[in-house]
């Protein structure tokens, strides 16, 4: 038989600290579980063939992705976009962003690659800037029309982005809205480019999944404040295990 007198300050103190610690780790199972239905999507529509641009929009686009789309087309180089603060190879500079005209007339943006920032006027990568028809390879990614916590909001009118926003980009772009192709952007592949700008293939696909590393260390945290408050109550003779208690019978 357990009895237990708790003492009024360590309980205040203890059982908040211990529900947001089982809090916490309960998340982190969740985040565990969110992370990985996306890990499962990478190896699954990574492993795919490629597929048409019609293939990819008979149906909700984003199940595919991550997949691979095989697009054609001419680029609108007057048009592009860049996505501030990328850097490669520790070398800081910006994603282009620009919107392909397809041969049927539809507008994908396309996520040309990274740039040094010392090359985002085009004139000083030229030979980067097809003006012809392009036959091309890209990843499906979602649109990030949602800002993340602590991200820095996009300035469309000086057009510095953090986050591809699709339905405005294309907006600005001169597309006309259209549900599916305001869903998803396509990423590069690692395919070279003519005088090696914009560089490919910057979509990450390892992504980590340490999170229940993390729900660990918070059960873990819980279970020692457990440990101390009883011990405490123990030391001070509030606890009581099997009618015996620090001190007596």
């Amino acid at each position: 038989m357990i009895r237990l007198r708790p003492a009024l300050w360590p309980t205040l103190f203890s059982l908040p600290v211990l529900l947001v610690s089982l809090g916490l780790g309960v998340w982190q199972m969740e985040r565990r579980a969110w992370k990985q239905d996306i890990l499962d999507r990478i190896a699954v529509n990574q492993a795919a063939a490629p597929m048409t641009l019609d293939e990819l929009l008979r149906g909700e686009p984003l199940r595919h992705e991550y997949g691979r789309v095989k697009v054609a087309g001419t680029f609108e180089h007057g048009k592009e976009f860049y996505l501030a603060a990328r850097s490669l190879k520790n070398k800081v500079g910006v994603q282009v962003v620009t919107p392909l005209k397809t041969d049927d007339g539809r507008v994908v943006l396309f996520d040309r690659g990274w740039i040094p920032s010392e090359a985002k006027d085009p004139a000083r990568r030229a030979a980067g800037q097809p003006a012809g028809r392009v036959e091309l390879t890209g990843i499906v990614r979602r649109s990030q029309t949602e800002r993340r916590q602590f991200a820095p909001e996009n300035a469309p009118d000086k057009n510095v982005w953090f986050r591809v926003d699709v339905p405005l980009m294309r907006k600005m772009a001169g597309a006309p809205a259209e549900a599916r192709l305001d869903r998803f952007f396509l990423d590069a592949d690692a395919t070279p480019n003519t005088g090696g700008l914009p560089v490919g293939g910057q979509t990450r696909l390892d992504i980590p999944n340490d999170h229940l590393q993390y729900a660990i260390t918070w059960f873990l945290i819980a279970l020692a404040l457990v440990g101390v408050y009883l011990a405490y109550h123990w030391e001070t003779g509030r606890l009581e295990i099997g009618g015996r208690r620090k001190g007596g019978a």
